[in-house]
């Protein structure tokens, strides 16, 4: 079998919503081999982009259990009939680059649901809280049918914005705090979300998730109000996703803006923006790994590396002595 056959073959089975075919889809995807990058771009091209599910991405603070709020909501969505997937980031060690991923065993029910599916994915060297191929990904789990893609990023920071340029929705997960909780969450993200689940709205916490909720709809109401957001968006709500207590009118809310931006072209407004965005990114890894791959500049690199090293060279200069050939080369003054 060639490997044209073998790509139109797997396309075919992702289409037909096969799991396994969809998980080895996104290992190519995200193989850093350039044989592999090559099928990838191949496979993507072959499965086209038809079907739109509603991509929501996610993002909390540590212990915030934003995996029991994954395993319910998406078992309440698939008993709703339909087809979740679930792309959970996991942060990578920096010393040896390893991951746990061990997000299925935190859903073992949903995982256990065929009409899930969890891909836990390391976050390597990207920033912004998602893998590198997380999009690419994310067009898989597309091709492959399921309704909705929750995008689950590595946790809250200044950088897990970037979620937002994949998503159609942006849900950041709370804990009941007092105000230093609000003073610790960037207002970067906050400007992001659409909606704001203040989890663990019960029992003895119950009382202080409310209050919690209050403070930060108080928040975006300070906030400048944006283009995308129908009157009364975005919003704070309480939930509890160990009791499955909230989760329902947390969905009518998802739906009621999905609906909004929809009608109102926004949705396909904002479609565009983030493939041209991830355009760009595209261009710009590539011109890099083009660079490194060049005999001359990874010379220079390295003897400016040394430079820097011992002292001779502030990162600057270094970084220009690099870069000026290049820019000769172009015939293009940059400053």
């Amino acid at each position: 079998m060639n490997k044209t056959t073998d790509i139109a073959a797997l396309a075919k089975d992702v289409q037909a919503g096969n799991r396994r075919a969809l998980a080895r889809a996104i290992t190519l995807v995200e193989s850093g081999r350039k044989d592999h990058r090559e099928d990838a771009l191949a496979l993507l091209d072959a499965l086209g982009t038809k079907k739109q599910a509603l991509r929501i991405g996610l993002s909390g603070t540590p212990g915030v259990g934003k995996s029991t709020f994954i395993e319910s909501f998406g078992l309440m969505l698939t008993g709703m009939g339909k087809r979740v997937a679930v792309l959970a980031v996991d942060p990578s060690s920096a010393r040896s680059g390893g991951s746990i991923l061990g997000d299925k065993t935190r859903m073992d029910h949903l995982a256990r649901d065929p009409n899930a599916f969890i891909r836990p994915s390391p976050s390597q060297t990207q920033l912004g809280g998602v893998a590198r191929r997380s999009r690419e990904a994310v067009a898989l789990c597309e091709a492959a049918g399921f309704d909705v893609v929750l995008i689950e990023t590595v946790g809250v920071g200044q950088s897990e914005t970037v979620v937002a340029q994949m998503a159609d929705l942006f849900v950041l997960l709370l804990a009941p705090a007092g105000g230093d909780e609000l003073q610790g969450v960037k207002r970067g993200i906050m400007e992001m979300a659409d909606l704001i689940l203040v989890n663990k709205a019960d029992g003895d916490l119950k009382a202080q998730a409310t209050r919690t909720c209050a403070d930060y709809a108080g928040a975006l109401r300070l906030l400048r109000k944006r283009p995308q957001d129908p009157d009364g968006f975005p919003k704070a709500l309480t939930i509890s996703a160990l009791k499955v207590e909230g989760l329902q009118t947390a969905w009518a809310e998802m739906e009621t803006l999905t609906d909004w931006r929809r009608d109102s072209g926004i949705w396909n407004v904002t479609r565009k923006a983030q493939a041209s965005y991830w355009f760009e990114q595209d261009v710009r890894n590539g011109l890099l790994a083009l660079l490194m791959e060049d005999p001359q500049t990874a010379e220079r690199m390295k003897t400016a590396q040394d430079d820097v090293k011992s002292g001779r060279k502030s990162p600057t200069a270094a970084a220009a002595s690099v870069l000026q050939p290049l820019r000769d080369l172009l015939g293009t003054r940059v400053s």
